[in-house]
């Protein structure tokens, strides 16, 4: 839980701020291609590590590497797209996350079963250094208007938090994120504990994770898009559906008793569940004005990312541990139960919160800019 979650987490989400400023200030594609190169690097030197700090300190790398993309690539996107097709924009970019989680998963599961993970990390991260040159000289940077008086972090924080649709967004957000991130963290553990299934059978459920996410993220970005022309509010109602709807699929998931059928049960959990990231991405970047969009993204992440991923792998493996230790290899189950039961209706208020003040905060932060 320390592993894929805090070590990652801390320094992907405080560096994701100067990262975000730097990408307000400078060229884009090319702070993208030296994360990519960075966090590939680390990733391949994951596989060289000889004990638990040098296996910390490589993935915290990875974690810097990363850190530099999504600001830079938010504020790219929003550029490219006009309001009205952002958030079908933003819900295709989204779309790797849930393309890297069925490689990840499917693919990584068979080069651990056949190599061993050693040589995994080297093979899955060694390619990512030559893509980051792909990156560098095949992305276009679009002209930015030049911005006389530009506000310092501080000020660009101040004035975001001071929009109550853009707090309740990244709170909704990070409260997502954490159910999703200890349930992708722990899933396949869980399928291999309580199923008794290989690494490479239980990372079948990488399938599920990524077809039924990549469909659900372009399914919401097309809906958030459509129904937002006529009212805003659906960029906030839309991803409220990812808060509570994947609910009773993702715990027949977790209390089926057949791994097969859970597996079949746990699709439309995903797709439902990837329904807030396009829509949240486009409506933080519609508040936010054209110079401050970077770091309006890097505030975003730093809030999800603290909370969703800090917290969320290690506050399940910590109720597993202890809460639920007489459940044996069921424990991670009723872990996973109570974390996506409880952060789901919290997010879901928190979007609908959102959604009472957007209106207004779009027309108070059009005024602004």
């Amino acid at each position: 839980g320390f592993l894929t979650g805090t070590a990652f987490a801390v320094f992907y989400a405080t560096l994701g701020i100067p990262f975000a400023r730097w990408a307000d200030v400078w060229v884009r594609r090319s702070i993208i291609a030296i994360g990519l190169a960075l966090w590939s690097a680390m990733t391949a030197a994951s596989g060289l590590a000889q004990n638990l700090v040098q296996l910390s300190l490589a993935r915290i790398g990875v974690g810097v590497g990363e850190a530099a993309l999504s600001p830079a690539a938010h504020s790219l996107i929003s550029d490219y797209f006009p309001p009205e097709r952002r958030a079908t924009a933003l819900s295709i970019y989204a779309v790797g996350i849930h393309i890297g989680v069925l490689f990840g998963l499917t693919l990584g599961g068979w080069l651990d079963d056949t190599f061993g993970w050693r040589k995994t990390f080297l093979i899955v991260g060694l390619p990512g250094v030559a893509l980051a040159l792909l990156v560098r000289f095949t992305l276009k940077e679009p002209p930015r208007a030049a911005v006389a008086d530009r506000q310092s972090v501080g000020e660009v924080v101040g004035y975001l938090l001071k929009i109550p649709a853009f707090v309740h967004a990244s709170l909704g957000m990070a409260l997502t994120a954490f159910g999703g991130y200890a349930f992708s963290s722990w899933a396949k553990a869980f399928l291999q504990r309580a199923h008794h299934l290989s690494s490479s059978d239980a990372g079948e459920l990488g399938y599920a994770i990524g077809i039924g996410g990549a469909l659900g993220s372009i399914l919401a970005g097309v809906l958030a898009d459509k129904l937002g022309r006529r009212d805003p509010r659906w960029w906030m109602w839309v991803p409220a559906i990812a808060t509570i709807g994947p609910l009773p699929f993702t715990l027949t998931f977790l209390f089926h008793g057949d791994a097969d059928a859970a597996l079949m049960w746990s699709v439309p959990g995903f797709v439902l569940g990837a329904f807030y990231q396009g829509p949240t991405f486009a409506a933080v970047q519609t508040l936010a004005a054209p110079q401050m969009r970077s770091l309006a993204s890097g505030v975003l992440l730093f809030i999800t990312t603290i909370i969703g991923l800090g917290l969320g792998p290690w506050l399940t493996g910590v109720l597993s541990d202890h809460a639920f230790a007489a459940k044996g290899e069921r424990a991670l189950g009723y872990s996973l139960a109570v974390v996506l039961v409880l952060s789901g209706v919290w997010a879901c208020a928190h979007y609908l919160f959102a959604a009472r003040t957007l209106r207004a905060d779009l027309q108070r932060s059009a005024s602004r800019a």
